[in-house]
């Protein structure tokens, strides 16, 4: 991992998503990486859609299965799928009582130029809220052509990015009946991440802002 982002000092991370599946899709493999690294790492996670429904049960079991011996906290809402820019309040409302309940290492959410009118607009609110803090922004491959240029990259390896490409299909029954889900589709985009990359798989964030407070040099003749 990078140690400038996934060092020994990432004790917890806030995960954002808009819908069941949104952060497992652009950052599953990251997250289990991550703890699978650290036992003892937190995983808050919001999903502001689905509460109530098949999709909440969805959610709830792949967080368990890709994470089955991290400290994950899950929250799903029962805002409405599609319209959240018509909940703006209730969106930043609930966004803001997440933020109160974690001060997290690093927060991963929505890019926000992301062209789903739900994820672009948790895209432009995450850093709001966090605001001091590393925000990375995941993909999500879809019909529309909205893919981003990232500007940051984790290496995945084969075995890990495999087994993120099963269990969303696996995990969300819902969903396999859109063109675009399945493993193929999600090995072909950490493949390509991987080639811009020089790895075998990756997955690749939009990174909101970073502050370099410390340059290590070295010294030696």
């Amino acid at each position: 991992m990078n140690p400038l982002i996934f060092g020994d000092d990432i004790q917890s991370i806030a995960v954002i998503g808009a819908h069941c599946d949104d952060i497992l899709i652009g950052a599953g493999a990251t997250l289990a990486q991550v703890a699978g690294e650290r036992s003892d790492v937190v995983i808050h996670a919001l999903v502001l859609t689905g509460a109530g429904t098949e999709r909440e049960i969805e959610e709830k079991g792949a967080f368990a299965a890709f994470f089955p011996q991290a400290d994950v906290r899950l929250t799903v809402a029962d805002l409405p799928d599609g319209r959240l820019p018509e909940h703006w309040g209730a969106v930043k409302r609930q966004l803001a009582e997440f933020r109160r309940g974690c001060e997290p290492d690093l927060v991963i959410g929505p890019q926000r130029d992301d062209y789903h009118q739900d994820h672009r607009l948790l895209g432009k609110l995450i850093p709001t809220e966090f605001r001091a803090h590393l925000v990375l922004g995941y993909e999500i491959l879809k019909w529309e052509s909205d893919l981003p240029n990232p500007t940051l990259y984790v290496p995945i390896p084969d075995e890990a990015a495999r087994r993120k490409a099963r269990l969303l299909e696996q995990c969300y029954p819902s969903q396999t009946g859109r063109d675009w889900f399945d493993e193929e589709t999600f090995l072909g985009l950490m493949r390509v991440r991987g080639v811009q990359s020089r790895s075998r798989y990756a997955e690749a964030f939009v990174l909101e802002k970073v502050v370099l407070s410390q340059i290590a040099c070295d010294s030696s003749p």
